[in-house]
């Protein structure tokens, strides 16, 4: 079973932030991580995890540099800022206050929608 994009559609500054806060990290490595947390349900495309840099980055909820490796191709970094990091933690909030409205939507749970 592989998820499909209109269920994470919404949240993928958030799952970048995520990995963020944990270390700086490049495109490729996120991307595998997602990978590897979703044991290899969730693959986000190349063009959404660029465009999200983007657009978090003129947020100013992440900075860029560039790595120095002395061996093969130089990769840009990115770094959550402090900015970055109250966005997260407001996204979390989000989610948590989302994922409770949907789990009684669909009587998840055994909660009862009868009064």
């Amino acid at each position: 079973m592989s998820l499909t994009s209109d269920v994470i559609r919404g949240h993928t500054e958030p799952i970048i932030l995520s990995h963020l806060i944990e270390k700086d990290s490049y495109g490729y490595q996120i991307n595998k991580e997602i990978l590897e947390k979703t044991d290899d349900m969730y693959e986000m495309k190349e063009a959404t995890l660029y465009s999200a840099f983007r657009r978090l980055e003129k947020a100013e909820l992440i900075i860029s540099y560039w790595g120095d490796e002395t061996v093969g191709a130089r990769r840009r970094y990115y770094s959550i800022t402090e900015k970055g990091r109250k966005a997260y933690e407001k996204y979390k909030k989000e989610w948590e206050t989302t994922k409770s409205i949907i789990d009684r939507l669909l009587n998840i749970g055994g909660k009862s929608n009868e009064q």
